[in-house]
């Protein structure tokens, strides 16, 4: 069963399969496929996306892009062409720029992410210190290593490498490589 209110704008040659919500004022571009269990609400999903059992709201990607399974996109999201936004990653009020790929289990939320950046799994964007939301700007050909925390506000320069474990904190320069792990210590068991 599909749902596609009468307000949705749909290119040529899409492909929507059964069990998708096509709400407000969304538009699919040309080629485009929407597979089952994705929801897209007041959204732009630019030419040849791919969006596989992923909720949208409020947001717009450009062409060639694919996104989930299980992603969820929150509102105020511009995602560029050619990104990968993969499965369980979440997305909120953050712009994403052309190239960008997060391949899946990532928040990036409150940030601003330069050109082929690629963002490894278990990566958090801490934006809330717990009085307000703060943001992270990431440069272009940056490197995130997996289960790295960005704790805004911070600024990563453009080529930076920032090593899988490590929490950031502080700005980066250009070509920086950033690693902030506590050496492991294996003890005996008593």
């Amino acid at each position: 069963m599909k749902k596609i209110d009468k307000t949705v704008v749909l290119g040529r040659n899409v492909k929507i399969e059964d069990n998708v919500q096509l709400l407000g004022e969304t538009f699919i571009g040309d080629g485009c496929e929407i597979c089952s269990g994705s929801k897209i609400v007041d959204s732009v999903i630019g030419e040849g996306t791919k969006v596989e059992n992923s909720r949208i709201e409020k947001s717009n990607f450009g062409k060639n892009c694919t996104v989930g399974p299980y992603a969820n996109v929150r509102q105020g999201c511009t995602v560029g062409s050619n990104v990968r936004v993969g499965a369980f990653v979440e997305l909120k009020n953050a712009t994403i720029a052309n190239g960008c790929k997060m391949a899946h289990l990532s928040y990036i939320g409150d940030a601003e992410l330069g050109e082929s950046v690629n963002v490894g799994c278990g990566v958090v964007f801490a934006n809330y210190d717990g009085k307000r939301k703060q943001k992270s700007i990431v440069g272009s050909n940056v490197f995130i290593g997996c289960n790295v925390n960005i704790v805004a506000p911070v600024n990563i320069a453009d080529n930076t490498y920032i090593c899988a474990g490590t929490t950031v904190t502080k700005d980066t320069e250009n070509g920086d490589f950033v690693i902030g792990r506590v050496r492991q210590e294996n003890k005996k068991r008593k």
